[in-house]
């Protein structure tokens, strides 16, 4: 493994500037890919349209799911004749655009009874209100101060299609000079998904600039005993770029949990900078800078790459998960944690060696009996130094006590809530989101559970008998059931209220029907929906209304020929329940199987390669027991935690394992080895590491609810990897090694705490 290393070195020592001119040229390039990063909103972030749920999804979606684009319009007094006058106007230009099926508004009705013109007068429009049924009246007219347009786009508008319309209504709103004192808003799922995405680019910025900021606070309180300490910040900066020009370059789009990804890697980015920035720092104040060059590059290089891959390992567990964002979040952590550590490994010798790198003078104070007064730094390493040699004494104590907290944190992980209510993960401020809940408390608030039907005999009597039987099975059974809809209904309407016994009589009732109807309803001859309108559901009830649903199709078939499915956008998120249930376990399980088999090839020892993961496993444990206190519920961002807490801890267990087996090598005994490792290099993790912690801090400050709640357990997380870095792992090391007498050293008495 030194040989490579050996040659990065030499490569450094020889023509550093030559080096930084060729990371400086990646980075331009990489400058020239941030300009192509895109957004993702939507289905896409949720289902993969590659598995068998998303095509079905995808395929009902494109062939009958028709997105309204709602206009609402607020005054005094909606029925005034001028205000009446002016949404006529409005929605007649709304329908001229392109992918607008129709619109429907109180206009529309106060036209219908009034003989097809609008009223001119204030009597004229109550005349013509008291005709208008009630219950349709209420749900475009809720008060006398505002109504609601509904427009109807074609099925399956793509998002960037929707984003064009939804702008061009808007600029036609602006343009439409309403009367005074009348506002007018677009809502709808067009306009929450354009909104989010805005939203996203712009937390995204403020969560990056958080992060750095605070990134130069820690730094600056916690590593100035090292020159040049803002260096760590700089190569975090250039390592994000490059990440980002990667996304670009690569087309990886960045959704609502990607976001999150970027404070992650300046608080991981941090710690390889620190990492690297300390072990320099220490080589340079006993060696030549040249030979401090090739001691950090070929001593530090190999163990720190082991914990970078060990933490990708821990990202690319997430590459299992079936939800695309997860999937996205996992593939921008790896790219950032091996941009990260490149440019660490080449930025700080080569700075070092052009700067003419001369370490900071230790500065010790004087006692009152004029002796030398020891630093903080050396204070703190002295302490962890005693805390080793306390653990390491008592290593099986240690670990049964901790393992005890851990085994009650894994048995609470069962019973923490899952969350997949995308309305509780955006800003509850945001506008489109204020806009939509008001027109949910006027409109009523209902959600839609469609069944897609296909096969060659949709459209026989028999097909048709089974659709509007079962419709009328579940509307009679399911009180969450509030009404259904299909072909069926639409037939049996046609054809006097009774169900075609015929082929000829049901091929006489479809000629019947409009064929705005027929394309709402069904596809050619061989592909229907049931629209069940349903009342709003938890996301616990609505999973089991589902599969409840599903069995009630399974007992009460279709006909030979004839398959039924679940979907929509409903079915979709409460199976992510499931999905996030299982894949979380998954993930982590994953991540500690890959990074053991990793561990293994890497040092050919089962118990070396088991060491690191011992206080990991503690750690994860301890996860499950904050968030169960905290009340942070589970969703698609807090489920990767397990397995990123893995590859996290990871670096510090390892960093620590590898300092020791080093110093082990060097000819120190089992426990001066452990002790005299913690002294070395406990200020440096514990630095780095409380670095990381104010990265992921700047989590916490996201408007987004579920990265801001992510930002909580992840901080909380860090900090036990710390804890388990520097307390745990010491008495892990000492049942290890002490089970072999560690044959490269002599071996000792642990020394007095």
């Amino acid at each position: 493994m030194k040989a490579p290393f050996e040659a990065v070195a030499s490569a450094i020592n020889n023509r550093p500037r030559a080096v930084l001119i060729a990371l400086a040229a990646a980075i331009l390039i990489a400058l020239v890919g941030t300009s192509m990063v895109s957004m993702a909103t939507g289905t896409d972030t949720y289902l993969d349209k590659d598995t068998p749920r998303g095509m079905l999804l995808a395929k009902y979606s494109s062939t009958f799911q028709s997105d309204a684009m709602l206009v609402l319009v607020e005054a005094d007094d909606v029925l005034n004749p001028a205000v009446l006058d002016y949404m006529d106007r409005l929605q007649s230009e709304i329908k001229t655009e392109a992918h607008v099926t129709s619109a429907a508004s109180v206009v529309d009705m106060v036209r219908q009874v009034n003989g097809g013109a609008l009223p001119t007068s204030t009597a004229e429009v109550d005349a013509a209100q008291a005709r208008v049924p009630k219950e349709l009246l209420a749900r475009y007219l809720p008060s006398r101060t505002m109504t609601i347009s509904a427009v109807t786009l074609d099925p399956g508008l793509s998002q960037e299609a929707q984003f064009s319309l939804l702008n061009s209504v808007k600029e036609r709103i602006q343009l439409s000079n309403p009367p005074p004192g009348v506002t007018v808003t677009v809502t709808g799922n067009a306009a929450f998904s354009q909104e989010m995405g805005t939203e996203m680019g712009g937390s995204m910025g403020m969560l990056i600039g958080a992060a750095l900021l605070l990134m130069v606070i820690a730094v600056g309180l916690l590593f100035g005993h090292v020159r040049h300490r803002f260096l760590s910040v700089a190569i975090v900066a250039a390592g994000l770029i490059l990440t980002f020009g990667i996304v670009g370059w690569s087309g990886l789009q960045i959704n609502m949990a990607t976001i999150a990804a970027f404070p992650v890697l300046i608080g991981i980015g941090i710690d390889y900078a620190i990492q690297f920035h300390s072990r320099f720092d220490e080589e340079a104040r006993r060696v030549s800078l040249p030979e401090a060059v090739r001691m950090t590059v070929t001593r530090s290089g190999p163990s720190i790459l082991y914990a970078m891959l060990a933490t990708s390992i821990g990202f690319i567990a997430l590459w299992v998960s079936p939800l695309p964002m997860i999937r996205s979040f996992g593939q921008v952590c790896v790219i950032g944690v091996m941009a990260c550590y490149l440019v660490a490994l080449v930025s700080v010798p080569a700075v070092g060696l052009i700067t003419n790198y001369r370490p900071k003078a230790i500065a010790h104070g004087t006692s009152r009996s004029g002796s030398e007064k020891p630093t903080v730094e050396e204070t703190y390493n002295s302490l962890l130094g005693r805390v080793a040699a306390k653990v390491s004494r008592h290593p099986v104590t240690v670990l049964v006590l901790v393992g005890m907290v851990a085994l009650i944190g894994f048995q609470l992980d069962t019973q923490i809530p899952i969350s997949t209510d995308e309305d509780t993960f955006v800003p509850k401020d945001m506008p489109a989101l204020i806009n939509l809940e008001k027109v949910s408390r006027v409109m009523g608030s209902t959600a839609s559970t469609p069944i897609f039907v296909r096969g060659d005999r949709v459209l026989s009597p028999e097909g048709i008998r089974w659709m509007s039987g079962f419709q009328d099975y579940e509307l009679s059974h399911n009180s969450n059931m509030l009404a259904a809809n299909s072909i069926a209904t639409a037939i049996v309407q046609a054809n006097g209220g009774a169900l075609p016994t015929t082929q000829s009589e049901l091929d006489a009732a479809l000629a019947q029907i409009p064929e705005a109807t027929k394309h709402q309803y069904m596809s050619g001859s061989t592909e229907a929906v049931i629209a069940f309108s349903t009342v709003e559901l938890s996301n616990t009830k609505g999973e089991s209304m589902i599969d409840q649903l599903r069995k009630e199709l399974a007992w009460m078939a279709p006909p030979p020929g004839i398959s039924a499915t679940v979907t929509g956008q409903g079915e979709m998120f409460t199976n992510l329940i499931r999905e996030i249930e299982d894949g979380k376990l998954t993930m982590t399980l994953l991540a500690f199987g890959m990074i053991f088999a990793f561990l293994l090839v890497v040092h050919r020892r089962v118990g070396k390669a088991v060491t690191p993961l011992v206080p990991i496993a503690f750690i994860v444990g301890w996860n499950g027991l904050i968030m169960f206190v905290l009340g942070i519920d589970y969703t698609p961002l807090t489920a990767v935690l397990g397995s990123m807490s893995i590859g996290v801890a990871s670096e510090y267990t390892i960093v620590m394992m590898e300092r020791c087996y080093e110093e082990w090598d060097e000819g120190y005994g089992l426990y001066e080895g452990i002790v005299h490792s913690i002294r070395q290099i406990g200020t440096a993790i514990s630095v780095s590491g409380l670095c990381t912690v104010f990265g992921f801090s700047a989590l916490i400050i996201s408007a987004f609810n579920i990265v801001s709640n992510f930002g909580v357990v992840t901080v909380i997380a860090v900090a036990f990897s710390i804890i388990g870095a520097i307390t745990i792992m010491p008495a892990v090391l000492a049942l290890i090694g002490g089970s072999g007498r560690h044959a490269a050293g002599r071996t000792v008495e642990p020394p007095k705490a």
